[in-house]
């Protein structure tokens, strides 16, 4: 459709005439073969025959005026030429301004009324369904009856906004349905549903918008504040990555250059025997090349007198040169090679020892870091097997050697000397600490939620359990599978439990020495984990200790 908000000069009839006088009341246009009735008001010839067509009675749609039979329509060809004229002007108008209005850009709704270039839309109109550029607007805003219309800012089709049944404009909302129908359709389909027009239910629809708005805003808010705390966690990862980086490299540094101390050591010891060896062979070698020299003059004298045909020299001489010259007897001398078995063995023991006391130090040290993350954890009297005996603040356990006839719970232990923590854990780091002092056997560690509680239980990762456990007096093993000896040098009085939940790491030590015992590594923790307890079949009890930091 074309709309023309301007005043067209008409130069042939030399007076001002205004689109109002040139449009359809029906489609609202400018007219196309204008046909008038006999109560003086004009038509599309198409509109009011579309218009009588659908109506019982023949009426002209302005004054309702009734015709008992349907006119002969006839075109008035000067109200034809007249509106003709004014379509062509508006239409050079119109081209020769839309250089200077806004022309529609991709994703932009252009107007519906331009020709050629098209303009950015301004509005829509929602009742004759069109999308109007700032100069084919003009009319909803000068002409009466075109004000009435629902203007809102532009939309693409349009249509889409009317009832599909029955062609009317979309303008109410039924809730029993929970979507758009027409006037008709409240009527009809919809007669007895709670129908409210769409800007009572947008009211209502706005206000839950309006909570939702600010429930989104407060999770936007809730995933900033989340995201600055998994950067202040990357900033303390990377803080504690380079600390643990710079202390990793100094203490292979230092034990690298211990250990070239050593080397060197050991080499120029090795170098300093072979040394003295070597001085004491080229001494004697010295004198026995000496005393050679003089064997050598005294072999040549002696064969000179032999040969000499003087009687009385030879004689005389004789004595002299017969006699063998001094010489050592070089038959017990020898030069021994050091020995050098045990010297690599020792020097080696010297750089364990040392290399042992550094691994004290940074065991130490590990120790009471860990420690930082100690939990007040305390027994469970309700997963206890009936053969243990808790202490009234649940800190030990020992067994007793009689059945205690407690109710039935799935959560208990009926055949293993087990007995759970109260406290669980299902994320971050936590570590206690146990007295097993005078103790002969005893099983510490953590153990998933779901695990077996019922009948004889083998301790295994597999099955849910991170443990180790001391067998016979002096009989240590991690429960792994297969289990693995531990060789300790003393027996622990006092063991130290940690655990990373996400690192999947439970590691255990000798807290007295400072040592680690045992790590369980790469541990798949998909839920919640519980310390737990057997202190074996003896009287003597586990005790959960406070953890000492003065160490």
């Amino acid at each position: 459709m074309l709309w023309f908000p301007e005043v067209v000069e008409m130069s042939a009839a030399s007076c001002l005439l205004t689109e109002d006088q040139f449009l359809c009341s029906i489609c609202l246009d400018v007219f196309t073969d204008p046909v008038a009735l006999s109560c003086g008001h004009n038509f599309c010839q198409n509109c009011i025959t579309e218009h009588w067509d659908s109506n019982v009675s023949c009426h002209c749609p302005n004054c309702k005026e009734m015709f008992s039979t349907r006119p002969q329509l006839k075109i008035n060809t000067f109200i034809k030429e007249m509106a003709a004229q004014f379509r062509q002007s508006a239409q050079q108008k119109s081209s020769s301004s839309s250089s200077e209005r806004q022309v529609s850009k991709p994703g932009e709704v252009p107007c519906d009324v331009c020709t050629g270039t098209k303009v950015k839309a301004l509005k829509s109109c929602l009742v004759c369904l069109v999308s109007y550029c700032e100069t084919h607007l003009e009319p909803h805003q000068t002409v009466p009856r075109l004000q009435r219309h629902q203007l809102m800012d532009p939309v693409e089709n349009l249509e889409e906004r009317m009832c599909i049944k029955h062609d009317k404009l979309l303008e109410m909302f039924c809730r029993n349905d929970q979507r758009c129908v027409c006037m008709m359709c409240t009527i009809l389909g919809h007669k007895t549903h709670d129908v409210v027009p769409l800007k009572e239910e947008c009211e209502g629809k706005k206000a839950k918008l309006g909570k939702r708005e600010a429930e989104i805003q407060q999770m936007i808010q809730k995933r900033r504040v989340k995201i600055e705390e998994l950067k202040h966690s990357v900033e303390l990862s990377d803080e504690n990555a380079d600390r643990e980086i710079a202390e990793g490299v100094g203490v292979f540094n230092a034990l690298m250059e211990t250990a070239e101390r050593k080397l060197n050591l050991l080499i120029n010891s090795i170098k300093e025997k072979q040394r003295e060896m070597e001085k004491q062979a080229e001494g004697f070698i010295r004198e026995l090349e000496q005393e050679i020299s003089e064997l050598e003059k005294r072999r040549a004298e002696v064969e000179q007198l032999s040969r000499s045909e003087d009687h009385l020299q030879l004689l005389q001489n004789f004595t002299s040169l017969n006699a063998a010259p001094p010489t050592k007897d070089w038959t017990e001398v020898r030069v021994h090679p050091p020995s050098y078995e045990g010297t690599v063995v020792r020097a080696v023991k010297q750089l364990e020892e040392t290399i042992s006391e550094q691994m004290k130090k940074l065991f130490e040290a590990e120790l009471k870091r860990v420690q930082q993350y100690e939990v007040d954890v305390t027994l469970d009297p309700d997963t206890a097997s009936p053969w243990l005996i808790l202490s009234d603040d649940g800190k030990q356990v020992y067994d007793s050697d009689v059945r205690k006839d407690l109710p039935e719970n799935p959560g208990r232990f009926d055949w293993c000397n087990n007995v759970f923590s109260k406290q669980s854990f299902s994320s971050g780091r936590f570590y206690y600490e146990v007295q097993v002092k005078g103790k002969t056997d005893w099983d510490l560690g953590v153990a998933r939620e779901s695990i077996k509680r019922k009948g004889k239980i083998k301790l295994s990762p597999q099955n849910g359990f991170w443990t180790i456990w001391l067998r016979n007096e002096n009989e240590y093993e991690a429960c792994a599978d297969p289990s693995v000896h531990l060789s300790l040098q003393s027996g622990p009085e006092k063991v130290g439990a940690f655990v990373d939940y996400e690192e999947g790491l439970v590691s255990f030590y000798d807290v007295d020495a400072a040592a680690l015992i045992y790590s369980f590594t790469g541990c798949s923790f998909t839920e919640k984990i519980y310390p737990i307890f057997n202190p074996g079949f003896t009287s003597v009890p586990l005790i959960i200790s406070p953890v000492s930091h003065n160490k």
